[in-house]
């Protein structure tokens, strides 16, 4: 695979943790629209992989990401438990800072956040890293579910940890 056409967060991880675990990354695509946040799908190893780059915005603690796809009619529509995909990957970053959050499909259902028979999810939302100090207590509250689901790359990334969250 050519891994030059990696998005730069995702080479930033590929480089930094999953070549220490001898994860390798395969079928990559791009995705044509959200390219602003780096859309792109691959397989990890067995896992089929759903990544965004979060935003940072101007007025609001955390970092925005979008979660949608194109329907057949061309309608943006959230996710849905039936989509085919193990994880969604959102890769922050900040200053010299940069984490992952690996979220499960089954977490996403839980949180209304992949779309059901009996509910619709969401197009985009919020994560807070480590580093983001939410004052709402509802940010609060959503910063320590994702907190679970989160590592932080650094010099002593916490690879048993990464292995957990992809297993």
């Amino acid at each position: 695979m050519d891994k030059q056409t990696i998005n730069h967060n995702l080479s930033q991880i590929d480089k930094k943790v999953y070549t220490l675990l001898s994860y390798e990354i395969s079928n990559y695509r791009n995705e044509n629209e959200g390219l602003e946040y780096d859309a792109c799908q691959f397989t990890l190893n067995n896992s089929i992989i759903i990544s965004r780059s979060a935003k940072i915005t101007p007025k609001k603690i955390g970092q925005f990401v979008t979660f949608w796809k194109r329907s057949t009619d061309g309608v943006t529509t959230p996710y849905h438990d039936n989509d085919n995909f193990n994880y969604y990957v959102i890769n922050v970053t900040f200053e010299n800072k940069i984490g992952q959050f690996v979220f499960p499909k089954s977490e996403l259902i839980l949180r209304g956040i992949l779309s059901t028979d009996k509910k619709e999810g969401k197009r985009g939302f919020r994560v807070y890293p480590l580093w983001d100090h939410p004052q709402s207590r509802q940010a609060i509250k959503t910063q320590i579910w994702q907190l679970k689901y989160f590592y932080e790359i650094k010099e002593f990334t916490d690879l048993a940890k990464v292995q957990k969250l992809y297993s």
